[in-house]
């Protein structure tokens, strides 16, 4: 009966683990997005939406992957926005800016990525960043491999 009972309980951890990674490292990457609404827009700029997605986006081998985007509309050139969000940038991974154009997000390799958001005109552009969270726990995301 105890041995049973230790069964059962070993099951539930393990589905329960299955379960829990996955939505703990979703949380990770919707903290790099929230970074990215947090910083205030440059003047002549407009947040239309913003994003994220944990999972194996872009090259090759094993891990996670933690993104956050967010998709403005601004009157300023990619060079004054650049200029304007590499103030903010801690290391060579973020807050990065390029012009949108379509609604796919193109620096995504794996899998498809897009903004809901119709891009009517070239003022449109995206400024994302990479995180980094728990690397045991990218690691047991089955998403990573």
């Amino acid at each position: 009966m105890k041995l049973k009972l230790v069964g059962i309980l070993v099951a539930v951890v393990l589905i329960d683990g299955m379960i829990s990674i996955p939505l703990i490292n979703n949380h990770t990457a919707y903290k790099v997005e929230k970074a990215l609404c947090e910083i205030p827009l440059p003047e002549e700029t407009e947040l239309i939406e913003s994003l994220s997605q944990a999972g194996k986006l872009t090259g090759n081998g094993n891990g996670i992957q933690y993104f956050g985007a967010i998709l403005i509309r601004s009157d300023l050139s990619w060079e004054e926005l650049d200029a304007y969000y590499s103030g903010y940038r801690s290391n060579e991974w973020e807050y990065l800016v390029e012009t949108q154009e379509g609604q796919t997000i193109e620096v995504i390799d794996h899998g498809t990525l897009q903004f809901s958001e119709e891009i009517k005109d070239n003022c449109y552009y995206i400024v994302y960043s990479w995180g980094s969270g728990n690397s045991l726990l990218e690691e047991l995301d089955i998403r990573g491999h």
